[in-house]
């Protein structure tokens, strides 16, 4: 048998034991990054980018847009050469306007019905992904590559450039016509204003295609009448305005 003297050690020794499981463990100083660590984040990308509009609602438009990048792009980039527009960068109101025509079917294109019904695009989501689109801005620069960037690498930075082909015309004539008829909707830079879409930086192929559309009666083009301006132009001036805008597109802006 131990002595009382034994117990009373072994006693001592179990209950400092406990004090120390229960103890909360000490506190743990968050480290600095060093200066070194700083130096290392990464710089910011060239990649197209949505900045200006709030997180929330960002993130919000990316998701939706997901459904829209099958034939726009991931960026808004538009495809096929113009057979589908490009979204990125055009003005929110006007983007806005023509997903609530579709949705009235006051604009027909029937690839759109089954994306613009009202249980599919209600109103707050119109304007959750014009507004990202909006932001988004595409480099117009090829980017330069390292001699380890492999192939697809190369290839997935190259499709996040917008560059539009120059289109053959008389710049000269299509900016005049252009800078007396169509600057006072589309801007003198061809940005657009208002509901007035952008026109620079949008595919050749499509903008003749929707030009078409007008002077067939097939799309109204926001005048008064029957006839607009566009009635009242040759072919060639039209080839000429949108020879014009393929020559004024701004690397810093699109």
């Amino acid at each position: 048998m131990r002595s009382p003297a034994a117990r009373f050690l072994v006693l001592l020794l179990g209950l400092s034991v406990l004090a120390g499981a229960n103890a909360a463990p000490p506190k743990k100083t968050a480290a600095k990054p060093s200066s070194a660590a700083k130096s290392a984040a990464p710089e910011a990308e060239t990649a197209p980018t949505a900045a200006h509009a709030p997180a929330v609602e960002e993130n919000k438009g990316k998701d939706i847009n997901g459904v829209c990048a099958a034939c726009h792009g991931e960026f808004g980039q538009g495809g096929k050469r113009g057979e589908y527009p490009r979204l990125a960068g055009q003005r929110a109101a006007y983007l806005k306007d023509q997903l609530k025509s579709f949705r009235a079917r006051k604009r027909i294109n029937i690839p759109m019905y089954p994306y613009t019904q009202e249980r599919e695009l209600p109103d707050e989501d119109i304007e959750a992904v014009s507004d990202y689109l909006a932001a988004i801005q595409l480099p117009t620069k090829w980017p330069e590559f390292k001699d380890s960037d492999d192939a697809l690498t190369r290839l997935e930075a190259m499709e996040k450039v917008m560059i539009v082909p120059r289109a053959e015309g008389d710049i000269e004539n299509g900016k005049g016509i252009y800078q007396k008829e169509c600057f006072s909707c589309h801007a003198r830079d061809g940005r657009g204003r208002g509901k007035f879409p952008m026109l620079v930086g949008q595919y050749t192929s499509y903008l003749k295609k929707q030009v078409d559309s007008y002077l067939k009666g097939e799309r109204p083009h926001d005048e008064d009448g029957p006839k607009g301006i566009l009635n009242t132009l040759q072919e060639k001036d039209i080839q000429d305005i949108l020879a014009y805008l393929t020559s004024i597109q701004d690397s810093e802006k699109q």
